[in-house]
């Protein structure tokens, strides 16, 4: 019984160190995410306003070629492709249309895959940490128990490090799923911001795309 009560708290222990370690990874996703967020919105900011003002399709490239924004390389997708299909006699109009379109779809997924890097381990540390945190808590009362049984005393000073553990146990697993969930929520509403922006753009191409008449 000795043996055993010396062994559990380094479970304790692991515990902590594992949801210190998924804290790390958290604040890392949050820092490079947060920035990576930053630098798109202040690329994408000009392009927007700008793509609203084009008239014709043909002033598209000289703005593509000033942007390192997502929407810029939507549209330089879309450009790309719309050459191809101009330079096919064979396709008709629909299908003209049916590959710019699908070119222009491949592209948003991209753009839109490149932002979500993280998202989803956001999630899942959200959701388990709690759960590791009540599992250290668990196992620290479980060695008070123990300790007790083993030293028939339920003392203070017998018991007090055990349920200080699993009390922080708790505590730092709570600590590190809330700023997880907090910050999913905050890069979930940045994405679908984000997609919707994606097929604004896209439609905005069509659309100059029609009235260019180069689809026929």
């Amino acid at each position: 019984m000795e043996r055993a009560v010396d062994w559990m708290p380094d479970i304790v222990d692991l515990v902590l160190y594992l949801l210190g370690g998924l804290s790390v990874i958290v604040w890392s996703i949050i820092l490079i995410k947060s920035w990576a967020w930053y630098q798109s919105r202040r690329a994408s900011t000009h392009f927007l306003a700008e793509c609203q003002q084009v008239q014709t399709i043909y002033e598209l490239p000289k703005l593509i070629s000033g942007s390192q924004s997502s929407f810029a390389r939507l549209c330089d997708a879309g450009m790309r492709a719309m050459s191809a299909v101009m330079a096919n006699a064979v396709l008709r109009k629909n299908e003209r249309h049916e590959v710019i379109l699908l070119s222009l779809k491949q592209q948003a997924y991209l753009e839109h895959k490149r932002m979500d890097g993280g998202v989803a381990v956001l999630a899942s540390i959200g959701a388990t940490a709690p759960f590791i945190g009540l599992f250290g808590t668990v196992w620290g009362i479980m060695n008070a128990l123990r300790t007790i049984t083993a030293t028939g005393s339920a003392g203070l000073d017998v018991v007090a490090g055990p349920i200080g553990e699993a009390l922080i146990a708790t505590a730092i697993g709570i600590a590190t799923a809330v700023p997880a969930v907090l910050a999913y929520n905050y890069f979930m509403r940045m994405q679908k911001e984000h997609r919707a922006d994606l097929e604004q753009v896209a439609s905005h191409f069509q659309s100059l795309l029609t009235q260019s008449g180069l689809e026929g």
